[in-house]
């Protein structure tokens, strides 16, 4: 099969360009100071600020686990966190130096990977790769439809919880990123999910671009070597396992020269004339 090009291309120094030098130097972690560290229990979920200017990292202290990540502009929870459109402007499954982008009318990158200890691990004998955005976040309704029963504690569910203190919804809740989860497409064009390769010790990590609220699922399929679904499912209570998340403090000369990007400077007028309609200001 050919190898074809990808479909959205920038024009050259456009939105995709990305300073490597500037990243790796933040990866570096020399000048830096952690500022909060909590653990997530198995099967739960938590949310967290980080600042713009400022790192955050999700670590497997106790060994492999999946975790789902949500993420929007604390300042502005209609900017959140856009999967598709980042699987079409990055790639389907994320590394060192991709970005995370928000949804419209904003369009701009809310994170950029700056350290990522599996960035290795390629594309393995199966065609499953890291941290992916092909799936989304399991939940109640679809375990509903699959096997008839209610369970509490999917990663919908965990992220649902974990962000009603700040005012959210489960309307807020959106497509993830699976951090640590290897996935990938099978010979029949179907989503397949593998054991998680991630090792204690194990850690990818951000670099917020702009003020986020952050919340993580721990999924209660655990590092997902256990069938949820199918003749062979079973619990998989025991190989379920805690995430560690740290927030970082950088020190201010390392951001000398990077601001915030801004989102996408298109008048939303979409083809119509000013005095036709009255659209609500955007935040």
């Amino acid at each position: 099969m050919a190898d074809q090009p990808a479909a959205y291309q920038p024009s050259a120094n456009g939105a995709f360009a990305i300073d490597k030098a500037f990243y790796q130097t933040i990866a570096d972690g020399d000048k830096r100071t952690l500022v909060d560290r909590f653990v997530i229990p198995i099967r739960s979920g938590q949310a967290w600020k980080v600042p713009a200017g400022h790192v955050f990292r999700i670590l497997t202290n106790d060994g492999p686990q999946v975790g789902d990540l949500n993420l929007w502009n604390y300042n502005n929870p209609r900017e959140r966190m856009w999967a598709a459109r980042t699987r079409q402007l990055q790639k389907a499954h994320v590394s060192t130096f991709d970005r995370l982008w928000s949804n419209l009318p904003y369009l701009r990158p809310m994170v950029t990977i700056t350290h990522d200890t599996l960035a290795d691990y390629g594309i393995d004998e199966d065609g499953g790769r890291v941290h992916d955005l092909l799936g989304s976040r399991c939940d109640p309704y679809v375990n509903k439809l699959l096997t008839g029963e209610d369970f509490h504690f999917h990663c919908h569910s965990n992220l649902v919880r974990a962000v009603l203190p700040y005012g959210l919804t489960e309307f807020d809740v959106h497509d993830v990123l699976n951090v640590f989860q290897c996935t990938g497409l099978n010979t029949a064009d179907q989503y397949f999910m593998k054991a998680c390769p991630a090792q204690k010790g194990d850690f990818i990590e951000f670099f917020a671009e702009i003020d986020l609220l952050c919340a993580l699922s721990t999924c209660p399929g655990g590092d997902l070597s256990v069938p949820l679904w199918g003749p062979d499912a079973r619990d998989p209570i025991d190989v379920c396992r805690p995430l560690t998340v740290e927030v970082f403090a950088l020190d201010s000369g390392l951001l000398k020269g990077w601001s915030q990007p801004e989102p996408v400077h298109y008048p939303a007028l979409h083809g119509m004339h000013p005095d036709q309609v009255k659209w609500p200001q955007s935040q």
